[in-house]
């Protein structure tokens, strides 16, 4: 892919996600979910699916849905309530010490800072740019292992793994897609550019692509 050419993917991609599942916090956030549900589900969603992920955050939702609810409820009650999300008890863990620092650090509210997030206990760049992005509607480079694995399958970068991906994409990605980009890249992993396998002759940007390290497609 030539860097010019992701000014006409992105409306392409825009166009074709309307036919896609979407990604679940981009499809939740802002008239479902506020900028702490987002924080919370992303930690579920670590390492678990999105369709997963999607059955057990309204599940804690109904629980506690603010961080003075939730540091209310035993680690207990949460495992039960989050199981079967990978790593539940430790996600219990998690979610109740980002809760308590939230309250003592920052009077109940989540910041809408990447420094500041990533000061949380538990919270990687992922998870802090996902927030930054969905929760405030800031810019940010949220990156997941489809926006790592389709930015250098379509040959745009060259990185070994997501952080080094989102720096990458920090000096090349105009800053007018930032925001976008994830949910638009999540989107196409989950449903068209898969792993292993991907669909290319159903791909609506095929043109643009490398295609790198593609060995097998449908």
């Amino acid at each position: 892919m030539q860097d010019q050419d992701i000014h006409q993917v992105i409306p392409i991609l825009r166009e074709s996600a309307r036919q896609w599942t979407p990604a679940l916090v981009d499809d939740k956030a802002n008239d479902e979910w506020g900028p702490y549900e987002i924080l919370i589900a992303t930690i579920l969603s670590l390492r678990t699916k999105d369709t997963l992920t999607a059955q057990v955050a309204p599940r804690l939702f109904a629980l506690a849905n603010t961080p003075q609810a939730m540091v209310q409820r035993a680690p207990e009650k949460i495992e039960k309530v989050i199981y079967p999300v990978g790593f539940y008890r430790n996600k219990a863990k998690s979610i109740l010490a980002i809760s308590q620092a939230l309250i003592d650090n920052y009077d109940g509210k989540v910041p809408d800072d990447l420094d500041e997030l990533l000061k949380l206990p538990g919270v990687g760049r992922k998870t802090a740019n996902l927030v930054v992005t969905a929760g405030f509607n800031k810019p940010g480079i949220c990156v997941d292992i489809h926006v790592h694995r389709i930015s250098n399958r379509w040959g745009y970068i060259q990185t070994k793994n997501p952080e080094q991906t989102e720096f990458a994409l920090r000096e090349k990605l105009p800053q007018e897609y930032w925001i976008e980009y994830n949910g638009l890249l999540v989107s196409m992993g989950q449903n068209l550019c898969t792993p292993t396998s991907p669909w290319c002759s159903k791909c609506p940007v095929i043109q643009f692509c490398d295609r790198v390290g593609v060995t097998r497609s449908r």
